[in-house]
């Protein structure tokens, strides 16, 4: 098992140090470089009234702005992120056509595999962490990993987050 000490050391650090908006999920993003590695990472934030996630952060801001929304689709990883607030894993680019429409620039990006990583405060979804990588990345460890020690992490990026940004 990856050593996680000084990893959660460091995103702590960042987080106590944040200033500005984003800071929390840079902090949150090398959190997921450091444990499992990622080619792509994202943050949406679910608007269940409005039935949208809007995208507040990003690795790739040119491919993958900041602000864009995303309507909810009614499919297998709406099922099973937003009604079972259960992480979702594919490790093959063929298994992301079915869910996502923008599966061909996943692919022109050089991933195939993804983690959705459900984030859950006062028993609603508030958001989702989104990890990509090349096909077969997401090994049974690095799940482990990404449940085990990002879910908390993942709570107090959102949490401060939204405090810096009601400053």
């Amino acid at each position: 098992m990856t050593q996680v000490n000084r990893p959660l050391a460091a995103f702590d650090h960042a987080l106590s140090l944040a200033k500005a908006p984003q800071a929390p999920f840079d902090a949150l993003y090398a959190l997921a470089q450091t444990l499992v590695g990622v080619k792509l990472f994202t943050f949406l934030t679910v608007e269940s009234e409005n039935g949208v996630a809007r995208r507040t952060y990003t690795s790739d801001p040119e491919r993958y702005p900041v602000t864009e929304t995303r309507p909810f689709r009614d499919n297998r990883w709406y099922e099973q992120v937003h009604k079972h607030r259960q992480m979702f894993v594919a490790n093959k680019l063929a298994d992301l056509v079915p869910i996502f429409r923008d599966y061909a620039q996943i692919g022109a990006l050089g991933c195939g595999s993804v983690i959705n990583l459900p984030v859950v405060i006062g028993d609603s979804l508030v958001g989702t962490v989104n990890m990509l990588h090349g096909e077969d990345h997401f090994t049974p460890e690095r799940q482990e990993l990404v449940k085990h020690y990002l879910a908390i992490p993942a709570k107090a990026a959102y949490l401060a987050n939204r405090y810096l940004s009601e400053e």
